[in-house]
């Protein structure tokens, strides 16, 4: 596989060491650095880590031989992001290994020379077979004496061990003898002999750096030497001293060619890599230790080294791996959008599919030729067998598009349809828009698309986000329409469509024109067994559009059959593939492949073909048996030597994660996958039965097995992740009937994924391994478990970054996880842990997988385990409406899920939790804007909006009907009837056939259960939507011309129908299907039942009821209205033995209906007067004794309990009203307006229009059900809404009009709101309620609050009223103040009243004595912190006026310049004797009132201007707030003379100033270039932004839902902002950087829904009637 390193997504390093001379260092590595740099790499970089030890297994057999270790190294270097080697080099030199492979002619040689020289090689010879299979022949080392690959440990081996290794050393020497005997003798080179001298250290770090290109080294290998000065000390010394006899045989084979290990180990480290060091720049560090003479390197030595090696080894790979920049390099691909995220991998995919192009096919000519076609307008289909090649043609095919067609410059689209993550309609629809789009936008040029503004393929990929099936069909046949040109030829390639599951394959081919547009070239590929699929072609064709032969016309599409491949090219491939890996096979062998060739001559069998015979060797007995005749029997075969190499466990587990992980697995991921596995770990505890805490499968199996399968797993980027997948689905069929054959396996092993990819096991989570327990006898008495730790990664669904901010989205656990927890049925952990999670939320929404996440939460897929569907309706809903913003600024969510939320957590209590982990992670993060009280919502959003996929369009709705339950069906202009069957649910089509053809409807009822549909061919069906979806027909033989049904009643036997113009009912009983009639005197209007189905009571056309007995059918009585106006609602009230009759203009009557034998008793009658439309809608709620009359002019409330008439509500001016309903709770009333496309909700109460409902098209009915209220739309699109939700926003707090002003106690917990009316309101932080209002005789001016919170001072109609706020009594009212302002002195002592034609008066608050009066008017006044000045604004000066006195006792002049002039001024609280004065020219003073002295700071630069409107300043005068100006919020700095600017997002509307000083609270307008081209309204709506000042940091940011109007920023950190529909918003902020505190407001205390308007609750204070003060 060639993979280029900058592309990985993984770091992948080979340990190379000596095995024994690097235990303890490599244990430390293992256990403290490699899982730190692993979690450090994914946290920051997003890069997993994986590390190869080749000696990691305690078991030397099992260790891999040179050959081996030298493909890992090889694969490191190609994988590796970054560096790829680690070496280790201790004081050893290390022992070389018998070579496992030596040529024939070499091999010779040594045994030649050896018996030349009495050296006994039987042994040897012994040891090794020759083999012919080999490239060059070569004798190879017996498999037995190798003993690799078993780790399956059996009982008392240690001496077989002993031998074993006894032999080995003595096979050793004399293989080195004889090879020094050679070059002794001059027969071999010392450059040859050494190869065979060489240690593995020395062999794999000469592999590794030796001959390599520089950009191979330079920073990607590390390389520690470690010098042991007196390591063996005198006492080892002695010890090990050699035998005089030993010593005399080593001398006597001394021949001095043989060099020693000091040698070797000094060329090494003095001369190899320090040569190395200065011409390719490798990184080596070598460390010295110096021993005690008499000791030696101990072991608390060796431990110490230890340790600091790990901490330099840790720094240098962190400072290594980071210097690759790997996030700079990596932006380009790492797209936030997941189409385009998808574009690449796509593209990618295709790549690596055409590498596996080895057998030239003869079809690649006739795909070539319909390409170079123009004329061809049909699809080309390559059609063929499983394993044909299809997919890998198509791709090498897609390599060559641009060659064949080289007149012009074709874009190309190849998709892999049953290879994408997301397989659904929606999703593939999507992205062949997104790619046919982005592919022409970003390639054609100006002058090819001169009208670019109105390009399809400008089109922003949000909008097809919000698209539907049928909208998405038809944009991709508008950009195959209008796209593609001569010059740029469209050629699309859709891969294994008809693999998908369902009928999708299909639906995507039918979104497609026929015959396709000139231009546009459409390549499909189709298995043999599955051409069902291309029947949609054939309904396209009529008459035939296709230029082919014979069938092909009527099928409507060429035809490319793929056959088997030539038998001599499948022979060619399989020898170049044995060529490749060094093998090739007898000529008696090759007999048997030829044969197997011939039976199956596909090139996956070829490859499969190429494993087997490459372990054969040249004596090996192959018979007809030994090669299986088909791809799965080869694949088996292919498993059972895995098995056998590998250990049966670590194979099944591992081919089986591999198989049912969704998106494939990383290599990482699967060797953590197999070390949480009770049953593979079992088979690596020690033989010994001592474990380690941290016993994991050694990475090195893992990779030796990946290796094994490198010709049969392909690597593909996955949403930023290198996974590896099955190059043939024919392997997941095989794996899954070998090792998943059961339900009960499949379950087990998703779980295990979903368990690992939530993370339970990580961060030292330690899970229980059972294992044998040996008794005092050896023998195993038991199991016992011990907690092992696995040592998995961490799997948090956003990696945190070092900052406060977020780092890189999980994307592996984002896509794995919900799939593993549905398919092992953990429905709880996936509905609570997942849809409800705010983490999983904001994951898929920093992902760009919003539409996935969507997708997921209305997903009915295990909806009947689910308990929250409506809350996660809502859920939808809301990120449905705040979808383009949450696309371009998804760290918003919390912001928008809480202020969305919060008002409707009594409706959906559930919820609370959601709020409160938005909360929670607010706290933990230390700073946020939080909402301690939610303004009242303006709108409701929608749990459900239904589209129908429909390929007609402009059809409107001709009748729409619903059931209490909750069932919709709609029936369409053109006969389609459409049924929506509650929440959950999609619109789906309803058919019916008479005489195998599809009926068209006509109209729909409803009346209880049932629902009656008539069709055009007159039929009715009744259909019981209590019962299965069964329709019975009813037919009247009274009837023998069907008009129009006018309407029906259902009780729980019958159904009562009358017709339009008719003057009789007809009683249909459901069981016997008997009709029975009932004659009336003249046509009937209305029906009803009484409840036990005796009586039955017909309204008339000519104002009469009839009443009948439906057991006897005979009239019982009859009676009439005066007005003989049509009946249009009967009401009974069986409990009273009244019964009401609302005539068609709107009148009613009262009966008295006690006497079933005698006619009904008129009580009392009524009519409307004045004006008197027809009755459009009634709506009578039983529960609420309300009734609700519309008429095109008003709507009318009767209180049924006293029938009397409530309230009238007129039509807007110039509207009328089309319908309405009552809410839930009676206390407001839904209505629509005709050309409206909202639905306007009034309340009860005031009649006042409180809310307006968005829909997407001009609604057309209203529809009540149990708990929703479904709006149904002209176009058929149904929006639904939770009737609770819409009670909860109507009884929201909010004010008659806009808020102008709020004012706030320095506690905070009240404060007080004006909306202009007559009514100051005083509200409770805590409950979020109005707890007072206080009434005036005029309209409020100013509101004021004395600091000590004690009075409340309002101006109204120009007289002063002053409020006691603890006990709500006015106490003074002033009138003859003249005043246009108010002020408070701080002391709270004296109020001051400003006049800009009379006398300002300062008074005495606690009884409105006089204390003086100002002559001098003074603008912008402010009383100064020591209550002694009224400072204020006089022409172009600044005076300050006594308080005691009232005369002018200080003036500030800028008498610089004739045009210098005060703007702006502000006094400081914090230091009372001073004023900031601003100058017109930008000039900034101080002015010191007390003694009149001034003091010029600076001048501000030009750019900067003070606006007087926002000029404000911090209590201690740090802080000026200068202007909003440019779009950013610009400051002075006065406490370090400085000017800031920070920009805000967009226009500023509003800014406040925090007191202290630390922040600032702005509202702006957000312009993004996603709002140009978006129609979401949300992303227009502004935005509250709070900036801390210290560092300019964005503490919290809050979408607000509607305009405000004021904005204050209060001691207590909260920020209050009014809006312009009355409602109030509070904000907590949270920063424990500044001030160390948490203020965090709630309303998570408030219990139970409101079900009047909270303002009805509030107490009433009443002003003094009449003014007791009066001023002259």
């Amino acid at each position: 596989m060639d993979w280029s390193p900058s592309k990985s997504t993984c770091v992948k390093l080979y340990l190379c060491s000596n095995p024994d001379d690097s235990v303890v260092e490599r244990r430390a590595l293992r256990e403290s650095v490699f899982p730190k740099l692993r979690e450090h790499c994914r946290h920051t970089l997003g890069l997993d880590v994986r590390v190869i030890d080749p000696f990691e297994s305690n078991d030397s057999s099992s260790w891999p031989d040179e050959n081996s270790r030298q493909q890992l190294i090889e694969e490191c270097r190609k994988s590796s992001t970054g560096p790829f080697l680690l070496a280790l080099v201790g004081h050893q030199y290390g022992t070389a290994s018998l070579p496992a492979q030596v040529e024939v002619s070499d091999f010779q040689l040594l045994l030649h020379e050896g018996q030349q020289a009495g050296v006994r090689t039987q042994e040897l010879e012994r040891a090794y077979q020759r083999d012919e299979n080999t490239i060059p022949p070569s004798y190879c080392l017996r498999p037995q004496q190798r003993l690799i690959c078993c780790p399956q440990q059996l009982e008392d081996k240690e001496e077989e061990e002993t031998q074993m290794k006894a032999k080995e050393e003595e096979l050793r020497k004399v293989f080195q003898t004889v090879v020094s005997l050679c070059v002794h003798n001059g027969v071999m080179s010392p450059k040859t002999a050494n190869s065979f001298y060489r240690s593995a250290l020395d062999a794999d770090l000469r592999f590794a750096v030796d001959n390599r290109p520089d950009n191979e080294i330079i920073r990607r290998c590390l390389v520690y030497v470690h010098k042991v000065i007196n390591a063996k000390g005198e006492t080892k010394k002695s010890c090990m001293k050699s035998p005089p006899q030993q010593q005399s045989e080593e001398a006597a084979c001394d021949l001095g060619t043989t060099p020693t290990d000091g040698q070797l180990f000094s060329e090494l480290c003095d001369h190899f890599l320090p040569g190395l060091i200065s011409s390719s720049q490798l990184l080596v560090y070598t460390t010295a230790t110096e021993c005690d003479r008499r000791h030696g390197y101990t072991t608390a030595r060796r431990r110490g080294y230890a340790e600091s090696l790990c901490q330099q080894v840790y720094c240098d790979l962190v400072g290594l791996i980071d210097s690759w920049n790997i996030l700079d390099s990596r932006d380009g691909c790492q797209f936030s959008d997941v189409l385009a995220r998808e574009q690449a991998e796509q593209q990618e995919l295709c790549d690596s599919l055409s590498r596996l192009y080895d057998v030239i096919r003869p079809e690649e000519e006739k795909v070539r030729a319909y390409v170079e076609q123009s004329e061809q307008q049909c699809p080309l289909v390559v059609t063929g067998g499983p394993c044909t090649g299809k997919t890998v043609l198509m791709a090498h095919c897609a390599q060559q598009i641009k060659s064949w067609l080289p007149d012009s410059d074709p874009v190309l689209v190849t998709y892999f349809c049953n290879l994408s993550v997301n397989q659904s309609p929606k999703h593939l629809l999507s992205s062949l828009c997104y790619q046919i789009g982005m592919r022409y936008h970003s390639e054609s040029s100006s002058e090819q698309n001169p009208n670019n503004c109105g390009d399809p393929s400008c089109i922003p990929p949000i909008m097809e986000y919000n698209m539907c099936v049928s909208e998405l069909k038809e944009r991709l046949t508008s950009l195959l329409s209008s796209m593609p040109s001569t010059k740029q030829p469209l050629v699309l390639i859709l891969v294994g469509l008809d693999l998908i599951k369902g009928n999708f394959g299909a639906q995507i081919l039918d979104s497609l024109p026929s015959p396709l547009p000139h231009s546009v070239k459409l390549i499909l590929t189709v298995s043999s067994n599955r051409t069902q699929v291309l029947k949609v072609f054939k309904s396209h064709t009529n008459p035939p559009q296709c230029v082919s032969e014979g069938s092909e016309k009527e099928s409507g599409y060429v035809c490319v059959q793929m056959g088997h491949v030539d038998r001599k090219q499948c022979v060619k491939m399989l020898a170049t593939l044995l060529s490749s890996s060094g093998r090739r096979v007898t000529s008696g062998q090759q007999a048997l492949v030829n044969q197997a060739l011939t039976s199956c001559r596909l090139t996956l069998y070829a490859r499969l073909l190429h494993l087997h015979t490459s372990l054969w060797h040249s004596d090996s007995d192959v018979t007809e048996s030994s090669l299986p005749d088909s791809v799965h029997l080869s694949i088996s075969l292919l498993l059972d030597h895995l098995e056998k190499k590998h250990g049966s466990s670590i194979v099944t587990l591992a081919l089986s994660y591999l198989t049912l992980s969704r998106t494939g697995l990383t290599e990482a991921e699967l060797a953590d996958l197999l070390s949480s596995d009770q049953k593979v770990l079992t088979e690596y505890v020690p033989q010994d039965g001592s474990l380690s805490c941290d016993l994991r499968v050694p990475q090195i199996d893992v990779e030796r097995l990946l290796l094994d399968l490198r010709s049969f797993l392909i690597k593909r980027t996955v949403a930023g992740s290198d996974v590896l997948f099955w190059v043939s689905r024919h392997f997941k069929l095989v794996v899954a009937k070998r090792y998943l054959g059961t339900h009960d396996v499949r379950k087990e092993i998703h779980l295990a994924m979903a368990d690992y990819f939530s993370g339970s096991l990580s961060c030292g989570g330690a899970k229980p391994l059972l294992v044998k327990q040996k008794s005092e006898t050896n023998k195993y008495s038991g199991k016992m478990g011990v907690h092992i730790d696995r040592q998995p990664c961490s799997q948090p669904f956003v990696f945190p970054f070092s900052d406060k901010d977020s780092g890189p989205v999980n994307l592996r656990k984002v896509l794995e996880l919900p799939y593993h927890l549905q398919k092992s049925s953990e429905w709880v952990e996936f509905e609570h842990g997942l849809l409800m999670s705010l983490r999983f939320h904001r994951a898929m929404v920093r992902a760009g997988l919003l539409g996935d996440l969507v997708a997921m939460l209305e997903s009915e897929e295990g909806s009947h385990h689910f308990s929250l569907s409506r809350e996660r309706a809502l859920l939808a809903s809301i990120l449905k409406s705040f979808e383009c913003l949450l696309l371009s600024s998804p760290l918003l969510l919390p912001s928008v899920m809480e202020t969305s939320l919060l008002p409707y957590l009594e409706v959906f209590p559930s919820l609370k939790g959601y709020v409160r982990e938005i909360r929670q992670e607010r706290k933990d993060k230390g700073t946020g804007l939080g909402v301690a009280l939610c303004p009242a919502p303006s709108s409701v959003p929608s749990i459900q909006c239904l589209k129908r996929d429909a390929k007609t369009k402009d059809v409107s709705v001709r009748e729409a009907a619903g059931t209490e339950s909750g069932i919709v069906a709609e029936i369409m202009d053109d006969g389609e009837a459409w049924v929506w069957k509650g929440s959950g649910c999609d619109i789906v089509k309803l058919s019916l056939s008479c005489k195998q053809k599809e009926m068209k409807f006509a109209g729909v009822k409803s009346s209880g259960q049932f629902i009656l549909l008539s069709t055009q061919c007159n039929k009715l069906f009744l259909w019981d939507v209590s019962g299965p979806e069964m329709f019975l027909q009813v037919e009247d033989p009274l009837k023998t011309t069907v008009n129009e049904v006018e309407g029906f009643v259902a009780d729980s036997k019958n159904i009562f129908l009358w017709w339009k113009d008719e003057s009789f009912v007809s009683m249909f009983n459901v069981s016997s299907e008997i009709f029975t009639h009932f004659q009336c005197q003249s046509c009937v209007t209305c029906l009803v039942c009484s409840s036990n189905g005796f009586y039955m009571y017909c309204g008339q056309q000519e104002g009469t009821v009839s009443i009948f007995d439906t057991n006897t059918g005979s009239l019982l009585g009859s009676c009439s209205n005066s007005n003989h106006n049509a009946v249009a609602l009967i009401i009974l009230r069986e409990d009273m033995w009244e019964m009401a009759c609302v005539g068609r203009k709107g009148g009613v009557s009262l009966w008295d209906v006690a006497a079933k034998r005698n006619p009904p008793r008129l009580v009392t009658e009524s009519f409307t007067g004045g004006k008197s439309n027809d009755i459009l809608n009634l709506d009578y709620s039983h529960e609420i004794h309300t009734l609700l009359v519309c008429q095109s002019h008003q709507v009318a409330l009767w209180d049924t309990s006293d029938w009397e008439l409530w309230d009238e509500f007129l039509a807007p001016q110039g509207k009328a009203f089309t319908q309405a309903v009552l809410s839930q709770d009676g206390n407001l009333f839904l209505a629509l307006l005709d050309a409206c496309s909202l639905v306007l909700v009034w309340t009860v109460s005031t009649g006042g229009c409180i809310l307006s409902l968005g829909v997407n098209n001009q609604p057309c009915k209203l529809i009540k059900t149990a708990s929703d209220v479904v709006c149904v739309n002209l176009d058929g699109i149904l929006t639904v809404w939770d009737s609770g939700m819409i009670d909860a926003a109507g009884t929201a707090p909010k004010m008659g009009r806009g808020v102008k002003e709020v004012v706030v106690e320095q506690t905070g917990e009240w404060f007080y709101t004006s909306d202009g009316s007559e009514t100051v309101w005083r509200w409770r932080l805590e409950t979020g309620l109005p707890h007072d209002n206080f009434l005036h005789d005029g309209p409020v001016e100013k509101l004021r609050l004395s600091p000590n919170n004690s009075h409340l001072v309002i101006l109204s109609a120009g007289e002063i009223y002053v409020w006691q706020t603890e006990t709500g009594q006015n106490v003074l009212r002033m009138s003859g103040s003249r005043a246009t302002d108010i002020l408070i002195t701080p002391n709270s002592n004296f109020g001051v009243s400003i006049s800009e034609r009379g006398l300002s008066r300062v008074w005495k608050l606690a009884h409105g004595s006089i204390v003086c009066s100002i002559n001098s008017y003074l603008s912008d006044a402010q009383v100064s912190p020591e209550s002694t000045f009224l400072i204020g604004l006089r022409r172009r000066d600044l005076l300050a006026a006594s308080l005691w006195s009232g005369c002018i006792n200080k003036r500030f002049s800028c008498c610089i310049e004739s045009s210098e002039h005060v703007v702006a001024f502000h006094t400081l609280s914090e230091h009372p004797d001073f004023v900031v004065v601003m100058a017109a020219s930008g000039a900034v003073y101080t002015w010191k009132v007390t003694e009149g002295t001034l003091c010029r700071h600076f001048q501000l630069p030009y750019r900067f201007h003070c606006q007087p409107k926002d000029f404000q300043m911090s209590s201690d005068g740090s802080y000026a707030l200068l202007s909003t100006d440019n779009e950013a919020i610009n400051l002075l700095d006065l406490s370090q003379v400085r000017l800031c600017s920070f920009k805000a997002e967009g226009p500023v509307v509003k800014a406040c100033l925090d007191k202290s000083g630390c922040y600032a609270a702005y509202i702006s307008h957000p312009t993004t270039t996603l709002e140009k081209n978006c129609v979401c309204y949300q992303q227009a709506r502004p935005v509250l932004t709070f900036v801390r000042f210290t560092d300019g940091e964005r503490i919290g940011i809050v979408c607000l839902a509607k305009n405000p109007l004021t904005l204050v920023v209060c001691e207590r950190q909260c920020v209050f902002v009014g809006f312009e529909d009355g409602s109030v918003g509070v904000y907590s902020i949270l920063d424990v950087e500044v001030n160390g505190e948490k203020f965090v407001g709630s309303r998570e205390n408030l219990n139970g829904c409101f079900k009047q308007c909270p303002f009805d609750r509030a107490l009433s204070r009443l002003p003094l009637p009449t003014p007791n003060i009066t001023w002259p």
